[in-house]
């Protein structure tokens, strides 16, 4: 059954994107989850399997039920456009035991027999000390498997985000949402955004706006439904996911290596999608500083340009950066 987001008078006013590092460390653990979901992440998976074995993700998979209500306290929508991750935790930590307790027997109930558990059965006697034992498993889940790529990560989140910005301005609200991913259907006789997605959910937004949140981890699915007091979201797939987790070398044409220098080559292929510095040179293993001077000859040859974005510069490949960094000039 689908979703059904009204919008009505002020709402499109208050649309805005943002991006959650506990979201995607709540993601990240439900893909370990689901193998079936795991696809683009393979490489990622078995390079934190190690890591992964090293922590008891299964009260925190417990309430992640494959369909149905999974506890919004535990992956709100962005208290900001790009809160900390440290921000974020805290507000978890902060959640209302008598919340929890509500929100803990709504997503048991989702999976036959999970409250009889002996974990279910603890969730459920201790909400108090349960908030505090989720919110120290994602923490240990963000340290050790997803802030070690955060900087790669964050940089195909924001390339989004520049990308879905730059299609509000060309083509408006309509476009935007159009296109977003095919799960979105958005009526403008009724100004109503439908998601198609397990369960049903009809909300009116009530001025409140709509969060787009990109999501790298929620691939190949998009995810709504939050109920007030949150603000209405929808997580999509972030544009680019299929190349994220390769190396440089994977992606570099050999011909391309002998005509810019093997450095520079990849820094032109590895801008796929906009990407700051910082981003860059830990995609490539690089210092941030010889990326820097590479980016800068890229750029007065006229195969980079380059725009700000919040507090950094984004690169991206000019027409004749992409002809000439295709894998078919090799």
């Amino acid at each position: 059954m689908p979703y059904h987001l009204r919008f009505g008078e002020a709402d499109p006013l208050r649309i805005r994107f943002a991006i959650s590092p506990l979201w995607e460390t709540h993601s990240a653990v439900r893909v370990l989850a689901r193998p079936a979901k795991q696809g683009y992440h393979l490489p990622w998976v078995r390079r934190i399997a190690a890591a992964a074995r090293g922590l008891d993700l299964a009260p925190l998979q417990l309430l992640m039920p494959a369909r149905g209500h999974n506890p919004d306290f535990l992956y709100p929508p962005p208290i900001g456009p790009a809160a900390t991750f440290e921000d974020e935790i805290a507000a978890v930590r902060e959640t209302d035991p008598a919340v929890a307790l509500d929100e803990f027997e709504r997503a048991l109930a989702e999976t036959p027999g999970a409250a009889g558990t002996v974990e279910g059965r603890r969730l459920l006697a201790d909400p108090a000390g349960a908030v505090t034992r989720l919110a120290d498993l994602l923490e240990a889940a963000w340290e050790a498997l997803v802030a070690p790529d955060w900087p790669r990560l964050r940089a195909l989140l924001e390339a989004d985000v520049a990308y879905h910005s730059r299609r509000l301005a060309e083509g408006g609200l309509e476009r935007l949402l159009g296109e977003l991913h095919p799960a979105f259907d958005w009526a403008a006789e009724s100004a109503t955004l439908r998601v198609e997605y397990s369960g049903e959910h009809d909300r009116p937004l009530d001025g409140q706006g709509l969060v787009l949140l990109p999501s790298v981890f929620i691939w190949p699915d998009v995810v709504s439904g939050f109920d007030p007091p949150w603000q209405p979201t929808v997580a999509y797939p972030a544009r680019g996911i299929g190349g994220l987790w390769a190396e440089p070398r994977d992606r570099t044409p050999e011909a391309l290596g002998r005509l810019l220098g093997p450095v520079r080559a990849d820094v032109l292929c590895a801008l796929a999608e906009p990407m700051g510095t910082t981003a860059l040179a830990h995609l490539l293993g690089r210092s941030a500083s010889t990326v820097s001077a590479h980016l800068s000859v890229l750029r007065d040859a006229g195969l980079l340009t380059s725009r700000r974005y919040g507090h950094q510069v984004l690169y991206e490949r000019t027409p004749l950066g992409m002809a000439v960094s295709q894998p078919g000039t090799d």
